[in-house]
């Protein structure tokens, strides 16, 4: 009872402690260093990120116009897609712990090394993610699905194949520069890509200047082009950027090793499972989402594509906390490790509020802006409702598990995940939207409470690893 009563009133001053009446106190100026840091390294990554939501918005609304059974196929493909990118994304991030941790300790010719590894290991998971997937692609047919969206899914998710491995190319280099505190020149090529997408999205999906209306394809063909490009750019500038001569003099010096291959395994393996399981809450519940229907997918894709405003914008801020904490733990500096943590939640929780009240206010017209589909509109200002449940939890989750990362505690993350996701969440979802009859609406009203879960319990073991760390 004792240690219950001690997490509550700890967990509630790192929530309000900032908000106290008296601004220019003691308690806001301890955190003033760190929110304006953490706002520096974190406005690109969330710029970054809403280039991505802008895309995931665009490639939406035009194939949401451009035919429902598109958009319904997309919404299958997408999110089984998501959940290996976002797999592969967690592998990256043991990246930015690692490489941060050497920047803090000013070790930029070790970093350059431990780059070598790290691309290694990430092909070597774009690899067996790419046999994964072709599995998958050849049992289509056995995953429930409307067979009318079969053909459409299958040239789609080809085109989405080809491209993974540039996905975890582009993120390696990714997470090195926001490891060495560079967020700026990802931002940037993230933009550019995201234009470029667009651009041909327009050209390919309703056949412009003189291409073929190549539909749904044209939009997989564009994003493939994109990602393509946007790592080149980034490994161009790696190898021959002055401004990363000794990085890549590291390189050059340094060899693929099994201590930094097996370290980067280590770290990157819980990470990848706990945002694999986090997107599987979410990606495979479009299986059962399926079983509800097309009108019910295409809304649940909508919803998806809206939900994840808010999402990458609390994950590009939650990176910036990653990256200042790994930074602090190469100077070993456990106080400014607390309090960029603490001030991180803080800068959350506002966000939370700032993306979320506009979604609900225009809740029953947003859904009009991807479809003229009368009845998806309706079924998707019905989902808000959920989504706005479950921003605390989805806040908390972010900040506290980029915490642990940034640490490098990860394994706790893994079973964590699965309690949260797997035991709460995708059950509680069956239940509410299949056996009880709920619907989507039901599926919704499962993420909350796996979420808040996996945000406590992040909470509690970022605590416990910070102790073990200092005691040794």
């Amino acid at each position: 009872m004792y240690e219950n009563t001690v997490f509550f009133r700890t967990f509630a001053a790192d929530c309000i402690s900032p908000f106290k009446i008296n601004f220019m106190s003691y308690q806001f100026a301890k955190y003033a260093t760190h929110y304006r840091n953490l706002t520096y390294l974190g406005v690109p990554i969330i710029i970054g990120q809403l280039g991505n939501i802008v895309l995931s918005f665009a490639d939406t609304l035009m194939i949401g116009h451009h035919s429902t059974q598109e958009l319904a196929a997309a919404a299958f493909v997408n999110n089984m897609f998501n959940l290996v990118i976002i797999f592969a994304l967690g592998f990256t991030y043991a990246v930015t712990a690692l490489v941060g941790n050497l920047y803090g300790q000013e070790k930029t010719g070790r970093i350059g090394e431990l780059m070598k590894s790290a691309v290694a290991a990430n092909t070597c998971m774009a690899l067996i993610l790419v046999a994964g997937m072709s599995l998958l692609y050849l049992n289509l047919h056995r995953l429930g699905q409307p067979e009318e969206l079969l053909p459409l899914m299958r040239s789609y998710f080809l085109i989405q194949l080809v491209s993974l491995p540039f996905v975890c190319w582009f993120n390696t280099f990714k997470q090195f520069a926001d490891g060495i505190t560079d967020t700026r020149l990802p931002m940037w090529v993230l933009i550019a890509g995201n234009v470029m997408n667009v651009c041909g999205n327009w050209v390919l999906i309703y056949g412009k200047f003189g291409f073929p209306e190549m539909g749904l394809d044209g939009a997989g063909l564009s994003t493939m082009a994109s990602r393509i490009m946007m790592t080149v750019v980034m490994a161009t500038i790696f190898f021959f950027s002055k401004r990363y001569k000794e990085y890549h003099k590291g390189w050059q010096q340094g060899k693929i090793n099994r201590t930094d291959f097996r370290q980067i395994t280590s770290i990157g393996l819980p990470l990848a499972l706990q945002m694999g399981m986090e997107t599987a809450a979410f990606s495979l519940s479009s299986l059962m989402v399926g079983w509800i229907g097309t009108t019910a997918l295409a809304a649940h894709q909508v919803m998806l594509t809206i939900s994840q405003l808010g999402y990458m914008i609390y994950y590009g801020l939650a990176s910036a906390v990653a990256v200042r904490v790994s930074n602090f733990m190469g100077q070993r500096d456990y106080e400014a490790v607390r309090r960029n943590v603490t001030a991180g939640f803080h800068l959350v929780l506002l966000l939370a509020v700032v993306t979320s009240v506009p979604i609900f206010l225009l809740r029953n017209s947003i859904g009009g802006l991807f479809t003229d589909n009368a009845a998806v509109t309706s079924m998707v200002s019905l989902t808000v409702i959920p989504f706005m449940v479950y921003q605390f939890g989805d806040g908390l989750q972010c900040n506290y598990a980029n915490a642990m990362r940034g640490i490098a505690y990860v394994k706790p993350l893994i079973w964590i995940a699965f309690i949260a996701f797997f035991i709460v969440s995708l059950p509680l979802g069956y239940l509410l939207g299949i056996q009880l009859g709920y619907g989507l609406v039901g599926i919704w009203f499962a993420f909350p409470f796996g979420l808040t879960t996996a945000g406590v319990l992040y909470y509690l073991y970022y605590k416990k690893g910070l102790r073990q760390i200092e005691a040794r």
